[in-house]
C-alpha cells in the first residue's frame, strides 16, 4: 500500500439486515446514505491513526472496489474514514473504543 491508502474487507454481515418486526430486507434495498462497517487488511506508510485488524466507518459511495486473488476489497483514502473502533483505544482512556 502506498501513501494514506487503507484495504479494507466488507463485513460479510452487512448484507441483509432483519427489520425490528423480522421481515428480511435485501443487501440491494438502499436506505438513504448508510455508513457501512469495514476490517483493514493493509495500510501505507503515511497513514497515522488506522492500524491492520481495526474495523473502520465509512462511506460505501466514496470507494474504489478491487480483486486480489479471488477476494473483494475496499480501498479508501485515511481521510474518507469516518470512526475506527479498536481494542486498542479503549485500553486506559476511560472510553470505549470508538474513536471518532
Amino acid at each position: 500500500m502506498l501513501h494514506d491508502r487503507v484495504l479494507v474487507r466488507e463485513d460479510p454481515e452487512a448484507g441483509d439486515r432483519r427489520s425490528s418486526g423480522g421481515i428480511l430486507i435485501p443487501a440491494t434495498a438502499r436506505i438513504g446514505n448508510r455508513l457501512a462497517w469495514a476490517e483493514v487488511v493493509a495500510i501505507g506508510a503515511n497513514v497515522r491513526t488506522i492500524q491492520v485488524g481495526d474495523r473502520v466507518l465509512y462511506d460505501p459511495a466514496d470507494r474504489g472496489e478491487v480483486e486480489v486473488r479471488g477476494t473483494d476489497y475496499v480501498l479508501l483514502r485515511e481521510r474518507d474514514v469516518h470512526a475506527v473502533a479498536a481494542e486498542r483505544l479503549a485500553e486506559g482512556e476511560g472510553e470505549p473504543g470508538l474513536y471518532l
